[in-house]
Order: C-alpha cells, then sequence, then structure tokens
C-alpha cells in the first residue's frame, strides 16, 4: 500500500483526488444505479468511471484510506494513521462511534497539508 510520501510524490493521482466525495455519496453513484438525480454533478456511465477519494475508518483503530472506487470495486490505495491528536479530536466529533466516515475537517486540512494541496 502507498505511504502519504507516494500518494505526495504523484501528482496526476493527487489531482485525481475527490475532496468533496464521501462514503455515502460513493455509495450512491456506484452502487446505487439509477439512484441519482438529474442535478447531481457526477453521473456514472460505466465502469471506466473512477473516483479517488479519503475516508476515515473506526471500526478497529482509526485509519485513514486513499480509495479508488468504480462500480466493480473499491480499492484501498493507502492506509495513512492520523497523528494522535488529530485522531482524538476525530474521535470526539464522531462520538467514538464505530463506522466509515468523510475524511472533512481537520482530517482533511491536514491531508491535503500533506499532499502540497492548497
Amino acid at each position: 500500500m502507498a505511504t502519504l510520501e507516494h500518494i505526495a510524490a504523484d501528482r496526476e493521482l493527487v489531482n485525481a483526488i475527490d475532496w468533496d466525495m464521501t462514503p455515502e455519496e460513493a455509495v450512491r453513484l456506484y452502487l446505487e444505479w439509477g439512484n441519482n438525480w438529474a442535478g447531481s454533478n457526477y453521473v456514472i456511465r460505466s465502469k471506466k468511471d473512477v473516483t479517488h477519494y479519503f475516508v476515515v475508518n473506526t471500526w478497529r483503530k482509526p485509519v485513514v484510506y486513499l480509495i479508488r472506487r468504480n462500480s466493480d470495486e473499491a480499492e484501498e490505495l493507502a492506509e495513512i494513521k492520523m497523528p494522535e491528536k488529530i485522531e482524538r479530536r476525530f474521535l470526539d466529533r464522531v462520538g467514538y462511534h464505530k463506522g466509515i466516515w468523510a475524511a472533512d475537517g481537520e482530517v482533511r486540512d491536514w491531508l491535503q497539508g500533506k499532499l502540497g494541496v492548497a
């Protein structure tokens, strides 16, 4: 699996990351075909349509994953440990619930800083 350093070195991959994609939106777009209203910013037409996005998985120890998703699969490209302070604040924010969460707020800011995204 890739590291943050590997991702940062691959500017094409960094530029392909959809910072606004959430796990819920990815499921709606890629797994619930036909459930996409016409006003959506995204239209999935084939298996060639791909999205790269980050999620935070809290089922065990909180981990950030970079996901590559199409209508066939979701592939974990990178597994990234958050700094302790960010992890603790994230868990406080989600009430220590187990789940798959959008990498937003402070987590997103931290990732963008590490990847050199303005």
